[in-house]
């Protein structure tokens, strides 16, 4: 069982930046891929970004690629996401997330089977 709690949400302005921190108890948190997914009112949950358990190789959703970085720090059982130049589309629930059966990331939410419950980031015009 791997436990996670987000943090570091919060309002800021277009073009602002927050550092989201996901962390993690439980099994041996680098053996893990893991992602952050979001999810606005009255949509999906999407992917965002995800990281291999060694933190090799990152991949990411079109809309951030540039804006968003995902790392982790293995020996603080610690994921972070941090984020840049901020628009309102941005504002979501955002959840952190582990794979229990893989290290390589992916973006399928199903691969997921670990989830925190989540940090509200809302970005005003």
């Amino acid at each position: 069982q791997v436990q996670l709690v987000e943090s570091g949400g919060g309002l800021v302005q277009a073009g602002g930046s927050l550092r989201l921190s996901c962390a993690a108890s439980g099994r041996t948190f680098s053996n893990h891929a893991m992602g952050w997914f979001r999810q606005a009112p009255g949509k999906e949950r999407e992917f965002v970004a995800a990281i291999a358990g060694s933190g090799a190789r990152t991949i990411y959703t079109d809309s951030v690629k540039g804006r968003f970085t995902i790392s982790r720090d293995n020996a603080k059982n610690t994921l972070y996401l941090q984020m840049n130049s901020l628009k309102p589309e941005d504002t979501a629930v955002y959840h952190c997330a582990a794979a229990r059966l893989r290290t390589t990331p992916t973006t399928n939410v199903g691969s997921y089977d670990y989830w925190g419950q989540g940090t509200q980031v809302t970005v005003s015009s």
